[in-house]
């Protein structure tokens, strides 16, 4: 991933996708050459000059200062997300790799099983499936059933068939995880795992290298998510996740049903389905989070 080529397709990206009406400048009728607004009107918006914006989208935001980027990301009409992604573009450098320990310490799994009523388990920022309780093995049952570990949910997404049963709105669904990995990608663009996944998910896939080139990133924090399980059936779950403070990188999630609603019922049977099988804590020691 090039950096220079990464912040000039970002902010080109955006930049196509605010017309001036939505900018609030007089348009004065007329053909435009461009989709979007012109770089000159960005500058303009932005407050700086008209060659300081054209080399910042010819990727170089060295030496950008906070209120330059604030500047650029309210012009370009930014949301929490790309903000916080032109940030990283700007801010990043290579630095040596740190080393990261393997597996997960035994009080995380402690915790997620000690949450016996709702799926809960820990990714990383590659999205890696990393631990689960009962409940959230049996829940993604379908995408463990890849025996590649650790289990990675943007695989599963996008290259095996079963995920478009499995999540009702898969165009959505593969639209948010691919903005996330981009994402992720800004704060981290040496990860060589991170960079893999993204290799591999080009390689084999049309639909991934079409969303990549989109450049949209997201958070995934709060929200509701239908599911089709191939046991229990519709599921409607609202789900919260909660980033791990003493283990960087590692996010906690868990899913819950509305009280006195099918989806709660079909958790309820989902959870008796689970205690019938066999299904032992895998042993995560080997993998990297």
């Amino acid at each position: 991933m090039d950096d220079r080529a990464e912040i000039s397709q970002f902010l080109s990206s955006r930049r196509a996708g605010i017309t001036p009406e939505q900018a609030g400048l007089p348009t004065y009728g007329g053909y435009r050459r461009v989709k979007g607004l012109r770089r000159e009107e960005v500058a303009l918006l932005a407050g700086v000059s008209i060659d300081y914006y054209v080399r910042m989208e010819r990727g170089n935001l060295s030496g950008a200062s906070d209120h330059v980027l604030d500047g650029v990301a309210r012009a370009l009409q930014l949301d929490d997300a790309e903000r916080d992604h032109l940030y990283d573009l700007a801010r990043r450098a290579p630095a040596p790799a740190t080393p990261r320990a393997r597996g997960l310490r035994p009080a995380l799994q402690h915790m997620l099983d000690a949450v016996s009523d709702a799926p809960a388990w820990i990714h990383n920022d590659r999205q890696d499936l990393l631990a689960t309780n009962h409940l959230a093995r049996a829940l993604y049952a379908p995408l463990l059933a890849d025996p590649r570990r650790p289990a990675n949910a943007a695989r599963f997404i996008y290259l095996d068939p079963a995920a478009h049963d499995f999540f009702p709105d898969w165009d959505s669904t593969a639209d948010g995880i691919t903005a996330m990995l981009r994402a992720e990608a800004g704060r981290n663009p040496y990860d060589k795992d991170l960079s893999d996944l993204i290799g591999e998910l080009s390689t084999r896939s049309e639909i991934f290298r079409r969303r990549w080139a989109d450049h949209k990133v997201r958070h995934h924090r709060t929200g509701a998510k239908k599911l089709h399980h191939p046991v229990v059936g519709d599921l409607e779950l609202h789900f919260e996740t909660m980033p791990l403070s003493a283990d960087p990188g590692l996010t906690l999630v868990i899913y819950t049903a509305t009280p006195n609603t099918p989806s709660a019922d079909a958790l309820r049977l989902l959870a008796t389905w689970a205690a019938t099988q066999d299904q032992p804590t895998p042993d995560l020691h080997d993998h990297r989070p």
